[in-house]
């Protein structure tokens, strides 16, 4: 899954990228308003974690405009403020959850797992697709009693190809999710994992196959056609 944080405050954003990254979570941060707007309105984030006070833009106003450009998005709303009159506005305006400044990282992650779950994210720990399981508290691809272990990115993109199984995923989509909206990396790095993955795939001896839509993208198929 796949985070914005919308922080005017270096540290704290640095800090909270650093959490959620040790938690498997992809991160991205920005430092004010107007940047969090042009990221958020990608639509290719799962939680955005929007501070209030930004420069530029407040959170507010950005969370106004992405409701309005219909981008469905989970928010949880930063804020130093305890004042009720704010935590409604914030509600108000289409925040999903709030959370008041200074908090600790366990109430973070639950508040993040509790707002991707009611946006339908799969939760469990394995979800299949064909013969195959994938696990997301171990990081392993599995069939029957065979199991191979997946880096973070193999596991992001063999999550991705289940989660969408037989529907067409562009290049394009892997790399902004997983990569990062503004990464460096290209069409290649894609292609590179995909076949370590197929490799897994084959030492597994499963019938599941990640097909290619060239130059476009990939997807999955069951069965040996």
């Amino acid at each position: 899954m796949k985070i914005l944080i919308v922080e005017d405050e270096v540290a704290l954003a640095d800090a909270l990228s650093e959490i959620l990254k040790r938690n498997k979570y992809a991160v991205d941060a920005v430092y004010d308003g107007e940047d969090g707007l042009d990221y958020a309105l990608t639509g290719i984030y799962d939680c955005i974690l929007l501070d209030i006070m930004l420069p530029k833009r407040s959170g507010l106003d950005v969370l106004r405009e992405i409701r309005k450009q219909h981008i469905s998005t989970p928010v949880l709303l930063l804020t130093a403020r305890s004042d009720t009159e704010d935590k409604i506005t914030g509600l108000d305006s289409g925040a999903d959850d709030y959370l008041t400044k200074p908090f600790v990282s366990g109430e973070l992650l639950a508040r993040v797992r509790s707002l991707t779950r009611r946006r339908g994210e799969v939760v469990t720990d394995a979800f299949t697709f064909g013969d195959v399981a994938l696990n997301k508290s171990t990081f392993s691809l599995s069939r029957e009693e065979n199991c191979v272990k997946l880096s973070l990115k193999e596991y992001q993109i063999m999550e991705m190809l289940i989660a969408n199984p037989r529907q067409l995923i562009p290049k394009e989509r892997f790399l902004e999710k997983i990569w990062g909206y503004d990464s460096d990396a290209e069409y290649n790095n894609v292609e590179v994992y995909i076949s370590f993955l197929r490799k897994k795939l084959t030492a597994l001896g499963s019938s599941v196959t990640i097909r290619t839509a060239r130059g476009i993208g990939y997807f999955l198929e069951s069965g040996k056609s």
